[in-house]
């Protein structure tokens, strides 16, 4: 006899919608600081090295500790977990506001991803303890994966606004309205869950992990910025040497910080990769032409962010647009349809020039945010329904962690490439001006300092080095345009045969279940 598996209430939905809120912040502070750099830099007067501590330690930290702080909510309760990571949040928030020096800011930003870490996988952990209806789950999972989507998207707009508006100070600012909302809220909406195999936690476990995701990703960072290469090659040999003996440590444990045989199961594993590599592809893409918008364009951080409205909407409207299609066709040809349109808004890159439309640039981000955010939705869903509801942490710091890895390798890669390309052309470009070598070597570091030193030099020379500057960035944009466009492809593929048969109305998590039985 089959069991009847209960419907969520009226209450589990008013739930969902303040469960999200979070989540949508979380993912917002990842790239809020992107336009406020200018201004915090003429108040606080960081080193470069300053700078980049500052947007990157909150993504180390939260990556760092995603897999170690869903068990502990696993362990002791999902709701708790969450609350607590809010209070956090908050006061990281404040402690940001009242920065007086870089490192105090980098030490708020650091406390922002442990309260993010604490948060994030309760958000996931939750909607699929709440939502036991597959239907009924595959919304709300387009819910959470719709606030993901957007969170990435607008943190610049965002970001760009409220700095416009009123001060960098703001930014954080924001986060406490939300945080006091969830404090309210959660403890009446939010049902606690909790794993209750779970009997202690392996501390060992949460050391590798945290030191093997920490040394990865700082290594990527590092070693794509083509600076520091003996560091980032020693932090990637003590990353991967930490996550292999987490992995080997979890297979001897009786109860293991994570069950890395998850990742033995066909659907589950595609799904993350899928999870990981449109997260890469979609993060480059945003993160190179915002830069297009503003350095080639020369719109202000306010009217960049107008322009990048329309793909926040259809960022938000993706996910939905998924779950109703999923109701005719099979989800792994919804998801490789949703890739190859993103892969076509990628390929409008190639239409670029100088003088472009920002109409170009959204119309490209609107294709790459609704493609990608309609395979992200399904992907997660898969991830989450290959589960029972006590693995539920797990699989949902699996998800998040590809996530953040993927944002990191979005930004480093696609990053890097878009760097390394226009010192390549630009090099040549300023070698035929027959430049004195400080001038040709500044204009060729980055596309900002070429439009100081044309400004500084000004005249027909001036105006010379900003042709050689634009276009070779913009041939830059298009070769990391076409990059995307074939992760896309090759992910499309990926997602086709190793998703195929992950039905919309299949009891993933009894199959899989049946396989991780030793």
């Amino acid at each position: 006899m089959n069991d009847v598996v209960p419907k969520a209430a009226a209450r589990s939905w008013i739930g969902l919608a303040v469960l999200v809120l979070p989540l949508l912040l979380i993912t917002i502070d990842g790239t809020v600081l992107i336009l406020g750099l200018p201004a915090i830099s003429a108040e606080l007067s960081p080193t470069g090295v300053e700078q980049l501590w500052m947007i990157d330690i909150y993504s180390l930290v939260l990556a760092g500790l995603l897999v170690a702080m869903s068990t502990v909510g696993d362990r002791f309760g999902r709701r708790r977990n969450l609350l607590i990571g809010a209070v956090v949040f908050a006061t990281a928030s404040v402690t940001g506001a009242l920065a007086t020096s870089p490192w105090m800011l980098i030490a708020a930003r650091a406390f922002l991803g442990v309260g993010g870490a604490i948060m994030m996988p309760s958000t996931l952990s939750l909607v699929r303890n709440m939502f036991l209806d597959r239907q009924q789950r595959r919304y709300a999972m387009a819910a959470w994966a719709a606030m993901a989507s957007v969170g990435a998207a607008v943190g610049p707009i965002v970001g760009g606004w409220v700095i416009e508006t009123f001060s960098w100070q703001a930014a954080f600012l924001m986060n406490i309205p939300v945080m006091l909302l969830l404090l309210i809220l959660g403890p009446l909406l939010l049902p606690e869950s909790r794993n209750p195999e779970l009997h202690k936690i392996d501390i060992l476990s949460v050391v590798l992990s945290f030191v093997g995701m920490i040394g990865v990703v700082y290594a990527i960072k590092t070693l794509t910025g083509g600076k520091d290469i003996a560091l980032g090659i020693a932090a990637l040999v003590v990353g991967l040497t930490a996550i292999a003996l987490f992995v080997r440590r979890q297979l001897t444990l009786p109860a293991p910080l994570m069950d890395v045989r998850l990742f033995t199961v066909r659907y589950f594993r595609g799904a993350v990769i899928a999870d990981l590599l449109s997260i890469f592809a979609m993060v480059g893409a945003l993160v190179a032409l915002i830069q297009y918008l503003q350095l080639v364009l020369s719109l202000n951080p306010l009217q960049a962010s107008i322009w990048l409205i329309p793909q926040a909407f259809f960022a938000a409207t993706a996910a939905f647009v998924a779950a109703v299609v999923v109701k005719r066709l099979l989800p792994a040809y919804v998801i490789t349809a949703g890739l190859l349109i993103a892969a076509m808004g990628f390929g409008l890159t190639n239409f670029l020039s100088p003088t472009s439309s920002p109409a170009l640039i959204a119309a490209s981000l609107v294709l790459v945010s609704l493609g990608a955010g309609m395979g992200l939705a399904l992907s997660n869903d898969i991830i989450m329904s290959s589960v029972k509801p006590e693995r539920a942490g797990q699989a949902a710091a699996t998800s998040e962690t590809a996530y953040e890895v993927g944002t990191t390798l979005g930004t480093a890669v696609l990053g890097g490439l878009l760097v390394a390309w226009y010192t390549r052309v630009v090099t040549a470009g300023t070698d035929a001006l027959d430049l004195p070598g400080s001038i040709a070597e500044r204009a060729s570091s980055t596309m900002a300092e070429a439009l100081l030193v044309a400004a500084e030099v000004g005249g027909d020379g001036g105006a010379s080095i900003l042709e050689v500057a634009e276009s070779a960035f913009t041939e830059a944009i298009i070769v990391t345009g076409m990059a995307g466009a074939g992760i896309m492809v090759l992910t499309a593929i990926w997602a086709l045969v190793t998703l195929q048969g992950a039905a919309a109305n299949k009891d993933l998590a009894a199959e899989h279940e049946r396989e991780l039985v030793p």
